[in-house]
């Protein structure tokens, strides 16, 4: 499932840029080995249940995962021709 699937699958799954961003904050705060990590995580992004953030990394490392195996095409930018 690709971050763009993220929003389909219902509004309580809708993150915005902020929350996204403090999820990422929390990420680095609270590695795999804190004891209730995504219920800190959850705490710290706000308006999320610790399964919903959870789910959310779940989501994040299959992204990942295609990424890194080739499995995401560029995208196909067009040149404006004047060198930009």
């Amino acid at each position: 499932m690709t971050s763009d699937n993220i929003s389909s699958l219902g509004s309580s799954s809708s993150w915005t840029a902020k929350q996204n961003k403090l999820f990422e904050k929390a990420l680095a705060l609270y590695d795999r080995d804190t004891p209730d990590r995504w219920q800190n995580v959850a705490r710290a992004v706000g308006g999320k249940s610790a399964e919903e953030v959870k789910r959310h990394y779940e989501i994040l490392i299959e992204d990942l995962r295609h990424i890194e195996a080739g499995q995401v095409p560029y995208p196909n930018y067009r040149s404006t021709g004047n060198g930009r």
